[in-house]
């Protein structure tokens, strides 16, 4: 069985574009081009651009625009799906710009399985190997066969398979050694036919293990609708800080005063911490300040009620950092890509404008605003 839905649209590019419906966090920044290729030759038409002058954007699920002004904008339109089946396992091309949901759901409508604890993760399918998303016990590695990336410098397409994009937890080779060097284009994933239900991650335990595909996706919607506002109704990004990994060491030293801590061992004798329980714990869920705030009821969501401008998410992030570093005396470290006028930039080179005072009641009550 083939099946192919590639769709190709000439590129189009834009001045003094505004970015605030590009966005999930509603921040209002504009850059002054935008470009939107689909095609080789018009990757191969894009402008020479410094590397610290450009982004490249998705759907904006995982960018925080920090300053009114963004960048250029490189926003890849390659869509499609392509589908070929073999005696015992499928290979699923999908363009860049594919919806990341709106793949899984297709590819359980096809009755190809894999991907159904990755349900409702925001984003596009070009942005998923970047940051190696995950979800309920599965990362997007354990599917992805190869990844076809274009080279600025050659302007040419390589395919990078599994191994050479070097995945680990939140991260790849696409934010290290081949950051801003080019951009990806397609993926494709290898799905086994003979497939088992991964109910190991809390909140999916309660299922059995003959539970379809489409049941574990389901349970997968429910919880995270839960936990997590719809950007449209309440902007923000998703989980906003990684989960922090500690040596096994200090994870004894934090359980013995902390003995309910959520944890999870990792390899190397490392322990992944929920990052949401400890922003908690250091009593901010729910905690608001002006028109930004801490979700209600997932401690690792930053929404924003109102403002328009990055830098308060900025201030509030740094805030949540100091008080849980304080607290816990573990640093927190932001998954949200912050982009300025100059480019991206870590979170630890930001200016904190406006700080937010030790002084604030850290536990928000009802809404109301801390200032």
């Amino acid at each position: 069985m083939i099946l192919s839905f590639f769709i190709f649209v000439a590129m189009h590019s834009n001045l003094n574009y505004s970015l605030q419906s590009s966005n999930s966090f509603n921040i209002k920044a504009s850059c002054s081009h935008i470009y939107f290729p689909s095609t080789l030759a018009e990757l191969q038409q894009l402008p020479e651009l410094s590397a610290e002058h450009f982004y490249i954007l998705g759907e904006g699920s995982n960018t925080l625009f920090v300053e009114p002004q963004a960048p250029i904008i490189i926003q890849p339109k390659f869509n499609g799906i392509n589908i070929l089946e073999q005696d015992d396992h499928f290979i699923v091309t999908v363009g860049a710009a594919e919806n990341w949901h709106e793949l899984v759901c297709f590819c359980l409508e096809q009755g190809i399985n894999g991907l159904e604890n990755l349900a409702l993760i925001p984003g596009s399918v070009g942005a998923a190997p970047v940051q190696n998303i995950g979800a309920y016990g599965v990362e997007f590695a354990d599917y992805c066969q190869e990844v076809q990336w274009y080279e600025f410098a050659s302007k040419s397409m390589h395919s990078l398979a599994n191994q050479a994009c070097d995945f680990s937890y939140r991260d790849s080779i696409f934010k290290q050694e081949r950051y801003n060097k080019g951009l990806i284009t397609q993926v494709t994933f290898k799905f086994p036919k003979v497939w088992q239900a991964n109910l190991s991650y809390a909140g999916l335990d309660v299922l059995t293990k003959d539970s379809t595909a489409k049941q574990v996706m389901e349970k997968v919607i429910a919880l995270r609708s839960s936990k997590l506002p719809d950007p449209k109704a309440l902007p923000n990004a998703g989980s906003f800080f990684k989960n922090p990994v500690v040596s096994a060491a200090d994870f004894v030293q934090l359980q013995q005063q902390y003995p309910n801590m959520p944890h999870y061992p990792q390899p190397n004798s490392q322990v992944k911490l929920a990052a949401g329980w400890l922003i908690d714990q250091a009593g901010l869920k729910g905690f608001r300040h002006q028109q930004v705030g801490v979700h209600q009821q997932q401690a690792l969501v930053l929404v924003n009620y109102g403002s328009e401008l990055g830098g308060d998410i900025v201030s509030l992030a740094k805030y949540i950092q100091r008080q849980v570093a304080d607290k816990f005396s573990i640093s927190l470290i932001p998954e949200v890509r912050m982009i300025t006028e100059q480019g991206e930039r870590s979170f630890s080179s930001l200016r904190d404008v406006n700080p937010i005072g030790h002084c604030v009641d850290s536990k928000a009550t009802n809404g109301k605003n801390n200032d």
